[in-house]
């Protein structure tokens, strides 16, 4: 890829500045192998960023200074300068006062991204309660850009792993509201949502997907609940109408413990933790937050801020650095999936001639 295409300009906001997220920015980019297709955009700050760098002896990472990511240089780390402020960090410890500054990053980087300055955005954890005593409207990421990209549409909090993709019919809601909220339509919407993501990000040619049941056993008939039978098996006789081949309620427990997911390429959770908590089990390390549905292209790892653990040095990079790869290979496969879509020939002519010689 690096010999025959651009890098992917990947926009990538600090996060939460007591954190581990510059931290797992900085060894990511460590490494210059990640520069080879990448040309990663850090919204924030030289003299922070150099902070932390030396809190975490980090100093032979270089990044190059610019004042606006039109001046980044192709294969180099960059770091465009938003503020001058001589910031008092502690690291691992909450500070509203400096989320105000991880809202600056991602206002500035979503801006870009949504401008054209940048192809990508990975978005490194925020402390959401600190953000919002800041000033931030939203309970994360997924709302704050599905704000941005018209607030009308439905988005889709999806985890994807090591043979695992795993979306969430309700987010970030407290659990008490979450059988209000999954309604027929509701996991139809979000199904669509997964289902288009499987064909256009994915590349899956007939996505297969799991809906999940919101009681224990799947409800047991309905002795344990009657969403089960009444919301969401229906859900899924009226997907498989439209053509979209969904199967369920499984019951959660039996369904990752026996290894069911593996015949699935999306399983669909009805609530937040029903879905993370058995993904970050089998990927934690390596996983992904990928927020389908949007015109863009936005991830970030499956962990959060670590503050338990910043400033020690151990933070580790792999999520982070499989965020940015997952990024700069969904771009690549909308690329490939409007070519087929504009064209479902040309792409089958050309490997019939590439055969031929």
């Amino acid at each position: 890829m690096s010999e025959q295409r651009q890098p992917v300009r990947v926009g990538i906001s600090c996060g939460d500045l007591n954190g581990i997220g510059i931290e797992v920015v900085l060894k990511c980019f460590e490494d210059p192998r990640m520069l080879a297709d990448t040309t990663p955009v850090l919204y924030c700050s030289a003299k922070t960023v150099s902070q932390h760098r030396k809190l975490l002896k980090l100093d032979e990472v270089q990044f190059h200074r610019v004042n606006d990511a039109r001046e980044a240089l192709p294969r180099k780390f960059n770091l465009v300068n938003l503020w001058e402020d001589d910031l008092e960090l502690e690291l691992g410890k909450p500070s509203s006062p400096l989320a105000a500054f991880a809202i600056k990053s991602l206002e500035a980087a979503a801006q870009d991204l949504a401008s054209g300055k940048v192809d990508v955005l990975v978005t490194a954890p925020i402390d959401k309660n600190a953000m919002q005593q800041a000033g931030f409207a939203y309970p994360g990421h997924t709302e704050f850009l599905q704000h941005m990209a018209g607030g009308d549409g439905e988005v889709l909090m999806l985890l994807v792993g090591e043979g695992l993709r795993v979306g969430c019919v309700t987010g970030h809601i407290p659990l008490k509201d979450v059988s209000a909220a999954i309604t027929t339509e509701r996991i139809m919407a979000k199904a669509r949502i997964l289902h288009q993501s499987l064909l256009r990000d994915f590349g899956v040619i007939e996505p297969r997907i799991a809906l999940l049941g919101l009681n224990p056993h799947a409800g047991d008939g309905g002795a344990l609940g009657s969403e089960d039978k009444e919301r969401i098996a229906p859900a899924a006789r009226r997907l498989n109408e439209e053509g979209i081949k969904a199967v369920g309620p499984y019951a959660a427990d039996g369904f990752f413990g026996n290894g069911t997911y593996k015949y699935f390429d999306g399983v669909l959770a009805m609530y937040h933790d029903q879905g993370l908590a058995p993904f970050k089990a089998l990927n934690f390390g390596h996983g992904v937050n990928f927020t389908a549905g949007l015109p863009i292209v936005r991830t970030s790892p499956d962990h959060g801020t670590g503050l338990d653990i910043a400033g020690q040095g151990i933070a580790d990079e792999g999520s982070f650095r499989a965020a940015v790869w997952l990024a700069a290979d969904i771009l690549q496969q909308r690329e490939r999936y409007k070519l087929i879509m504009a064209n479902p020939l040309q792409p089958q002519k050309r490997e019939k001639e590439r055969k031929e010689g």
